[in-house]
């Protein structure tokens, strides 16, 4: 692409300097037309009418040519160069050229001199400015060419810089398709991991129903009945007491994103009597099931839960306004 383009300017380069050439030559030829009209009909017989680069030039060179010939006394065999410059300034509506260009056509009409070399060299620039219509046609054929290359270039370009924004955003969407399959597999562990833990809890509760069951069975009729019970009951709530908290604490995070964890990294000063509050609130354990398990009474459970929400809504609920929502 890039030496396409220093063909074109090279192209360029080289046309504007014959075109410098032959306009110095026209200038010379009509300099001496008043003074010499036989050197400047030699002039303009020298200059290469087929290397011309514009319909403008070659009018010029017609016309000064057809004021030559006259001046001469030198009758043309055909019309063919006076008319290039009839139809270029008829054309361009530049009267006077014109004007000038049809007396000289009657001039060379009227003409009786004739001279074997003079139409040699008049057939020869005929032969020239037929080579110029062709090189012409030649160009603007090159030219359309190029014009259709360069747009079916710009539109490969356009395509190809699509095609590479359309992969970007594929590549985008991938990586997004990715993540989010990660994000599933994560959910998908955790969902699993939480299953676990209900299992567990589950099988916990039914062991501990199926024990109360098969307690009050064996005691079943005896004044013991309730003693038992009750018993049983109280050894369960002490093993509550003793080994469950952490497996509470556990449950709470996994279910509700760590919020435990973040409490403990956000407020360290938390006492653990206070930690301990939170863990079963957070269980969604009652008031009077949480006071069983503390030893008080459900007033002072209540009034511990509401002073802890204060504390926690003062200096973690900012961070972590989820924390507000177990209560």
């Amino acid at each position: 692409m890039r030496s396409l383009l220093y063909v074109i300017i090279l192209f360029f380069i080289t046309a504007c300097s014959h075109s410098a050439l032959h306009s110095h030559a026209l200038d010379e030829a009509q300099r001496l037309m008043e003074s010499d009209p036989s050197a400047a009909w030699s002039k303009l017989n020298s200059v290469d009418v087929s290397g011309f680069q514009d319909s403008a030039t070659i009018a010029r060179w017609a016309l000064l040519y057809s004021e030559a010939m006259t001046r001469n006394c030198i009758s043309a065999p055909t019309d063919t160069i006076v008319n290039i410059a009839i139809d270029y300034y008829g054309h361009h509506k530049q009267t006077d050229e014109y004007q000038k260009a049809l007396r000289l056509k009657a001039l060379n009409q009227s003409s009786n001199k004739a001279d074997a070399l003079a139409t040699a060299l008049y057939l020869q620039k005929e032969r020239e400015f037929f080579l110029y219509k062709e090189r012409v046609k030649r160009e603007q054929l090159i030219v359309i060419g190029l014009v259709i290359f360069l747009i079916a270039a710009g539109v490969i370009a356009w395509m190809r810089q699509r095609l590479k924004l359309q992969t970007a955003k594929n590549d985008v969407l991938m990586a997004e398709a990715s993540a989010f399959k990660n994000q599933i597999e994560t959910s998908k562990g955790d969902v699993n991991r939480l299953e676990s833990k209900l299992h567990a809890l589950l099988e916990n509760r039914f062991a501990l129903i199926d024990s109360l069951c098969q307690t009050y069975y064996e005691t079943q009729g005896t004044k013991a009945e309730r003693k038992a019970i009750i018993d049983k009951v109280k050894n369960e709530i002490e093993a509550v007491k003793s080994d469950s908290l952490a497996k509470m604490e556990q449950t709470v995070n996994d279910c509700r994103d760590n919020i435990l964890l973040n409490v403990k990294k956000i407020y360290p000063d938390l006492k653990p009597e206070d930690y301990q509050l939170l863990v079963y609130i957070a269980s969604g354990l009652s008031s009077r099931t949480i006071s069983l398990l503390l030893g008080e009474s459900v007033d002072i459970v209540y009034k511990r839960k509401s002073r802890l929400k204060s504390r926690l809504k003062e200096k973690v609920a900012p961070t972590c306004p989820e924390i507000l929502s177990i209560f």
